[in-house]
């Protein structure tokens, strides 16, 4: 298994969260197709998208893959004025990753993060693994606990 993905098992195993990562056949680059090669339905979904704040921080955002997030709002739930999207570069410095295998665990340093209450609606939430052909099962609960994130409604 590649390192990262070793890298957020041992994250979850330390944390006592019995999901592992598995990895895909295939990349998974969207929710859609994260959702399709999963067998659950889009909202479960967690997408791990960086932004950078106006004050060039990183701002980690856990939202359900059903639907798109107020930046405004988001921003606001940040501490922040505004958000822009962040370039390639800034994610990977911000969280050891590459756009598309964000996990919402596993950076360098401890990112800002809000969490989708939308999460909420499922069992079972999917998120990253560490590179972009891994995922892992976990709950909205356990996803917060994880990343100390802010549930928050973001969309």
């Amino acid at each position: 298994m590649h390192p990262n993905c070793v890298a957020v098992d041992g994250i979850l195993t330390a944390a006592g969260v019995p999901g592992r990562v598995r990895v895909l056949d295939e990349a998974a680059p969207t929710a859609a197709a994260a959702a399709t090669l999963v067998g659950v339905e889009v909202g479960a979904i967690a997408n791990s998208l960086v932004f950078a704040t106006v004050e060039d921080e990183p701002l980690l955002v856990l939202t359900s893959g059903a639907h798109r997030f107020d930046t405004g709002k988001v921003a606001a739930l940040g501490g922040t004025t505004a958000l822009h999207r962040a370039s390639p570069d800034f994610v990977h410095a911000a969280t050891g990753r590459r756009i598309g295998g964000v996990a919402p665990v596993g950076h360098p340093a401890p990112l800002r993060t809000v969490v989708d209450v939308a999460l909420r609606e499922f069992d079972v939430v999917w998120a990253a693994g560490g590179i972009p052909h891994a995922v892992f099962p976990t709950t909205f609960a356990e996803l917060v606990a994880l990343t100390g994130g802010a549930p928050a409604e973001v969309a």
